[in-house]
């Protein structure tokens, strides 16, 4: 067995730039001050515009409605379903000429470019002719057609619903995605942490500077992606969605450099040395999470989903801010502030930082270490009974028909399935290229889809220079018999793509089938196919960074599997309270889908997230190993230590994810409880006492390192410098 054994040097780079920011204080607030104004005024400004527009490069619904933008730009445009209903039927005298004047008034509206009238097309009646559909056309495609233009035509349908007794409705994507609600939970967030730091360090002024730090990096990411949406096509959300993340990482990485500068002060070191102290040990920790977190937010990028990975790119930019004002405005405050720091303290609060062998933390580590077994097999096990519904796990997408009844979205979706069935809400357009010929295969095409198990209803086609004979382009609506989000629907879709649309194309017509309905089943395969791509390259890559820092493949290996079962805990109580209504009607939600892109966000948000409380253990576990060469004591010091940091972080994460509860939209609460579940079991029962159950069955097996790893990844030091330090083995293969 080797040792790698400490030698002096000339203070590390981090070192210097501790005792820079210390004696130049002023200036980094001031520059950083200028920074914030800066970005602020550049996005009010020059900031760009966001965007709606997902579209899927490369999928066979993109393809078609390309095409359409192209040579039949009157049929790209966004859709709305206009919904009449009236038991004395809607040819009646009176409900016609409330149907008739609805309809005027939005072909005046200039933003709808045309309507396709119930009274022009029987199959827009119902067969009890109760219920009558009129398609909407915008002007616009979805990206151009955003809350006010929606909310002008839902003002038109509220003046006339109820008129003379009709009742009047619409729905459709673009009434769906305008009209839900923006739920905002960062004041929720930020009070929460108020009363969660003011716990944790007993005086405001330090509850205060975790709170300031993570709005300065939240202006500046907020500045930043505004600026960037010039170049790059943010949707629309990724404001709040940076905020969720920015809130988090921003209060927990300067709350992690806050409680270690504490703690140099507690043990009697000078303003100056506690600085130096908790950057070169906190910060680094601090900057090797932000780039785990940040590296997890970019592997979306795998994903090929354009508007997924600008997300992605929203949530790397707070992260490395969040990283950056940690290790440079945070340093500055706590040397302007000094030992008043704990100023300000709350009665029965105040609290010190470090190692407290009489501490609640201390004995339980202890009692874990003299019983590792049955608390490993314990908290593994109730992980593993959180994740079962995992197996059972649906992926889709919602609609409208998952929304509040509150919404017109709602109240047009059930109406247009209570007058043609369920699959009208999600109609597949066909979409024929005339151009090499084969205008007359479309008769046939018809034929055959429309007598395909599984279809209601196939419409007739429009051409896109009016008739068949002078078109190049064709289009024509299908109608599946079941709802959208249903398995069967997605099997129609795949089974006309590989059974009856290739024997058409033998004519000269190529065919795409496209629309929403089509573009989701398109967008839930490449995102299913893709899946294991973003796994295997974040676990990878967080396997190799975690090993490079501790020097230890076992630290690495276990990382990711209690990760991973975190994580897989939290899809469990997803899919029991969303897909089997566990307990949905708590949270005002019911059965349906896992949306198909959740997996894929939460574990890149969960496992950069989780890599943060392993790093700040893990990291204060080796440094306590580093001076005792005693992993039993090590694992209790570290864990001492940084328990209630962590628990503070993870309380502040779980109670800003959770507000998100609150909000009408079901996607929201599933990120909301998704979220707040991972990070609740990683902080307790992963953290509490899986790592340290686990850490004392393996003894010094924990610190295991192949000779010829060793040598070739880089040494990447968190624990900053120490005072004799104890010899680190290394050890097997040559």
């Amino acid at each position: 067995m080797a040792a790698r054994k400490a030698s002096p040097s000339r203070p590390s780079a981090l070192e210097r730039w501790a005792r820079f920011t210390h004696r130049r204080r002023g200036t980094v607030i001031g520059v950083w001050v200028v920074v914030l104004a800066a970005l602020v005024v550049g996005m009010m400004r020059f900031g760009g515009e966001f965007s709606s527009d997902f579209s899927l490069p490369g999928s066979e619904s993109q393809r078609g409605l390309d095409l359409l933008e192209e040579r039949f730009p009157a049929r790209a445009g966004a859709e709305a379903d206009l919904l009449f209903k009236d038991e004395r039927g809607i040819t009646s005298p009176e409900v016609r000429a409330v149907a008739e004047r609805t309809i005027n008034e939005l072909k005046a509206n200039p933003n709808v470019a045309e309507i396709e009238s119930p009274f022009d097309n029987p199959m827009f009646i119902s067969q009890d002719g109760t219920i009558a559909r009129a398609v909407v056309r915008f002007a616009g495609t979805q990206d151009d057609v955003g809350v006010p233009e929606a909310k002008e035509v839902i003002d038109i349908v509220d003046a006339n619903n109820g008129r003379d007794g009709v009742t009047v409705e619409i729905g459709g994507d673009a009434i769906y995605f305008n009209e839900q609600p923006h739920f905002g939970s960062e004041m929720f967030g930020m009070l929460a942490a108020i009363v969660i730091l003011l716990i944790a360090f007993g005086s405001v002024v330090a509850m205060g500077l975790p709170i300031v730090a993570a709005l300065f990096g939240l202006f500046s990411g907020f500045g930043v992606i505004a600026l960037l949406a010039n170049f790059f096509p943010f949707p629309e959300f990724s404001g709040q969605f940076a905020a969720m993340i920015g809130i988090g990482v921003g209060i927990d990485y300067s709350l992690l450099v806050v409680t270690r500068y504490r703690e140099g002060l507690h043990t009697g070191k000078s303003v100056e040395d506690s600085v130096v102290m908790a950057v070169t040990t906190s910060g680094k920790s601090v900057i090797f999470a932000g780039l785990v977190v940040a590296l997890a937010f970019l592997g979306l990028f795998v994903m090929g989903l354009p508007f997924v990975a600008m997300l992605g790119t929203s949530g790397a930019v707070v992260v490395v801010l969040a990283v950056i004002i940690a290790v440079t405005i945070t340093p500055a405050a706590l040397s302007l502030v000094g030992h008043r720091v704990d100023s300000w303290k709350v009665p029965f609060l105040h609290q010190t930082e470090g190692v407290d062998a009489s501490s609640t933390w201390y004995r339980l580590s202890r009692r874990i270490q003299r019983r590792p077994l049955p608390f490993a097999i314990a908290s593994a096990g109730v992980l593993l009974v959180m994740a079962l519904p995992l197996l059972k796990m649906d992926l889709g997408f919602t609609d409208a028909g998952n929304g509040s009844e509150e919404l017109h979205s709602r109240r047009a979706y059930d109406l247009l399935a209570e007058g043609f069935g369920p699959g009208f809400n999600g109609p597949v357009i066909a979409i024929a290229d005339l151009s090499r010929g084969g205008t007359d295969s479309l008769a046939q095409a018809q034929e055959a889809i429309a007598s395909f198990p599984g279809v209601a209803a196939v419409a007739p086609p429009f051409f896109n220079r009016g008739d068949a004979a002078n078109s190049d382009t064709a289009i024509f609506s299908i109608f599946p018999t079941t709802s959208p989000q249903v398995d069967q629907t997605t099997d129609l879709v795949n089974n006309l793509r590989d059974d009856v649309l290739p024997g058409l194309e033998t004519s000269g017509a190529d065919y795409y089938l496209s629309g929403s309905t089509a573009f989701n089943i398109d967008a839930a395969n490449q995102i299913q196919s893709r899946m294991p791509l973003l796994f295997l390259g974040v676990i990878g890559l967080s396997f190799l960074l975690l090993t490079a820092v501790f020097r230890s493949v076992v630290i690495a290996v276990k990382a990711a599997i209690m990760n991973l079962l975190s994580i897989g805990a939290a899809y469990g109580v997803v899919v029991a309270i969303f897909q089997f209504g566990w307990g949905g009607s708590l949270i005002g939600v019911d059965k349906g889908p896992v949306e198909v892109f959740l997996p894929m966000m939460m574990f890149a948000i969960l496992f950069g997230l989780s890599m943060d409380y392993e790093v700040f253990l893990i990291s204060r576990v080796r440094e306590e190993y580093l001076k005792t060469g005693d992993t039993p004591t090590a694992v209790a010091n570290g864990l001492t230590a940084t328990a209630r940091v962590i628990t503070a972080a993870a309380a502040i994460m779980v109670t800003v994810f959770l507000a998100f509860v609150l909000g009408p939209d079901r996607i929201i609460k599933e990120f909301g409880i998704g979220l707040a579940t991972a990070i609740f079991v990683d902080a307790t029962i992963v953290r509490l006492f899986l790592v340290p159950s686990t850490m004392e069955l393996l003894r010094e097996a924990n610190w295991w390192m192949p000779r010829w790893l060793d040598r070739v990844l880089p040494n990447i030091n968190v624990e900053g410098s120490h005072e004799s330090p104890m010899p680190v083995p290394v050890s097997g293969g040559k």
